[in-house]
């Protein structure tokens, strides 16, 4: 195999397109959920959500050989919200102070190249350069193949519903060290 090499930068509305289909494609053959409106109306209008919000930001990973865009990741202020996750996870990262990591999707024929390792990498960057983050958050479905490891080997756990009673959503939740 070929050794590949990519370009990773901000996305611009040229890119859209073929980022919000790397993103359904996930949600459709990762996740098995589909589009889901409540949980992913940011893919729609990733305009709207990542690239007009000044301390929000959506990366691409383009192949340098076909321009195609191959992987995505982005970043907002939004925290995460009660319900649906634990009202202690809401409190510990609220809204405007937490950068949340969200749509870090690679295709899978790219995978496996480091390139979500590096697409973190610069969310946390970017995150740290706006001064007025204090943490970087996110959350994964563990029974996504690979996932939960992958956050694992990044972040460190600060909640896990699957050791509440019940269950909850069976949600892991992440903090991810900044550097300053």
């Amino acid at each position: 195999m070929q050794p590949r090499d990519y370009t990773i930068r901000p996305a611009t509305p040229a890119d859209l397109d073929a980022a919000r289909a790397v993103m359904l494609d996930t949600v459709y053959r990762d996740f098995g959920t589909g589009y889901v409106p409540r949980w992913h109306g940011d893919i729609i209008d990733p305009a709207a959500a990542y690239l007009a919000p000044e301390r929000h930001t959506l990366l691409v990973a383009v192949e340098e050989d076909s321009g195609d865009v191959v992987a995505t990741a982005a970043l907002d202020a939004r925290g995460p919200a009660h319900p649906p996750n634990p009202r202690q996870v809401a409190e510990w990262f609220p809204s405007g102070t937490t950068a949340q990591v969200r749509r870090v999707y690679v295709r899978p024929e790219h995978r496996r190249r480091g390139l979500a390792r590096r697409l973190v990498a610069e969310l946390v960057a970017f995150a740290e350069a706006d001064g007025g983050y204090r943490a970087v958050y996110l959350h994964t479905d563990p029974s996504v193949p690979g996932a939960e490891g992958f956050w694992r080997s990044l972040a460190k756990v600060v909640w896990d519903e699957r050791e509440d009673a019940g269950g909850g959503q069976g949600i892991v939740h992440f903090e991810i060290p900044m550097g300053r």
